[in-house]
């Protein structure tokens, strides 16, 4: 019995051949392209991760010197809130003196000069020159 030999079309026909070639040959291609594809998509993820790394670590920054320059002003403030109370205080001490030379001066017939008390004394509250709203920078907060 004679065996036949099956063959696939490919092998006696060269333009089967060259089909197969150029098939083999886009297919290399289309793997090359697809890890190419996946080697890109990778590198954007980890620029994007890098990214948010640094982001955080900008955001930690902030937060940080927000919160210094928060208690900064907390410390101002209330130093602002006793140098008030102490001009309040020797305000009115100054008020009192100046009440006792007036009278001693009445008394006495005693002339006297008794000085002015500054307008910025009895009214503390009011700056003696206006200060201009603050306006916002982007260098706000650097130190």
């Amino acid at each position: 019995m004679m065996q036949q030999h099956l063959s696939s079309g490919s092998d006696e026909d060269p333009r089967y051949a060259t089909m197969d070639e150029r098939k083999r040959k886009r297919m290399i291609s289309n793997r090359e392209s697809a890890r190419r594809s996946r080697m890109k998509k990778q590198q954007h993820l980890d620029d994007l991760i890098s990214q948010i790394s640094k982001l955080q670590s900008e955001n930690a920054e902030l937060a940080r010197r927000i919160n210094a320059a928060s208690q900064s002003h907390v410390a101002v403030e209330s130093q602002n809130n006793v140098l008030r109370a102490h001009v309040t205080e020797l305000t009115d001490r100054l008020r009192s003196l100046n009440s006792v030379l007036e009278i001693f001066e009445e008394v006495s017939g005693f002339a006297m000069d008794i000085p002015e008390i500054p307008e910025n004394l009895l009214e503390p509250w009011q700056l003696p020159c206006p200060v201009p709203p603050m306006m916002a920078s982007p260098n706000v907060f650097q130190c």
